[in-house]
């Protein structure tokens, strides 16, 4: 076990609300990590169930947690005081509702040592169901060769409980939007990515080609989240503009249509009404027609799909 006393080598920020069914589970998979110089900060943002109670039992057993508790303020400002009070060269996020494999921050500590211009470190992502149970269902994203329009078009991390952070990155970049509740870490990546350093050269941020971390699947099934998550994602090229206005502009039509089939797939898997998912593809291929040959068949099944319980839902009525 690390000395309180010395500043650790990882800091891992738990922003916690309501997770009460959750979290220590959550813990365990810290506890469990074979790379054990870390400082686990829990920020309980105005939990009204058992969250932090649960937290500070873990803290008396293991020097390593600290808990912090404030008013609710969401999760970019959280995860912001997180970072802010965090004593390690590098920084991990973990949601209070997913697992971490136990080789996690040894692979990501060890990826560092790899390359100095290494800002961000991720890598697979495997979805379980919101039970618990694995779906055997992998994240497909790119891993290198990253560039900035990529992150217009996807998020390759996938969830905030995947990446590892050098700390000073957050000192040249800044910190989490803190007006954004869906996007901002896809917004923060693309700002780091777009980051130009003293020497000329841009950071970086690559993944590692295995499953690390396990993804708790939502249950929520409200088509107004998914209107959220849409917001977000304009609120990100908002902000994009400002920094990356050549690169916007060149990608905008084609990475708003992406993002659209996108929802128009989740609103299909989770069984939404099938107005919304026609919504959603519809506005899609509007938006560039090119989304066709970009990806046909990711485009023609969302289409088929769509149609299909749209069209089986007016012959039952």
């Amino acid at each position: 076990m690390s000395n309180p006393m010395i500043s650790p080598i990882i800091s891992i920020v738990m922003p916690a609300y309501n997770a009460a069914n959750f979290i220590s589970q959550t813990i365990e998979s810290v506890l469990a990590q074979t790379f054990t110089d870390f400082e686990l900060l829990i920020l309980d943002d105005g939990s009204t169930d058992r969250t932090l109670e649960i937290a500070k039992n873990y803290a008396l057993r293991d020097r390593r947690i600290q808990v912090l508790s404030q008013t609710n303020q969401g999760v970019s400002a959280t995860r912001n005081h997180g970072v802010k009070i965090a004593k390690g060269k590098y920084i991990a996020f973990l949601d209070a509702d997913d697992i971490w494999l136990p080789e996690k921050l040894a692979a990501h500590i060890a990826h560092f040592a790899t390359n100095p211009n290494l800002a961000v470190s991720f890598s697979r992502v495997e979805f379980m169901s919101f039970d618990g149970k694995p779906t055997g269902q992998i994240s497909t994203s790119r891993l290198t060769n990253l560039q900035p329009k990529d992150f217009l078009y996807e998020n390759p991390t996938t969830t905030m409980s995947n990446p590892c952070v050098r700390a000073d990155v957050f000192a040249q970049v800044g910190g989490f939007a803190e007006d954004m509740s869906y996007s901002e870490d896809l917004e923060w990546l693309f700002r780091v990515i777009c980051h130009q350093n003293l020497d000329g050269t841009n950071w970086q941020i690559q993944g590692i080609d295995r499953v690390l971390i396990y993804y708790r699947a939502s249950p929520s099934g409200l088509s107004a989240s998914l209107h959220r998550m849409e917001s977000g994602w304009d609120l990100l090229i908002d902000k994009a503009r400002k920094y990356a206005p050549d690169l916007v502009k060149r990608h905008y039509g084609l990475a708003r249509a992406i993002h659209l089939r996108y929802l128009a797939r989740r609103a299909f898997r989770l069984g939404l009404p099938p107005k919304v998912g026609l919504d959603f593809i519809n506005r899609s291929i509007a938006s560039d027609w090119r989304i066709f040959l970009q990806e046909p068949r990711r485009t023609l099944l969302t289409l088929l799909a769509t149609y299909g319980r749209y069209l089986l839902n007016l012959f039952k009525g």
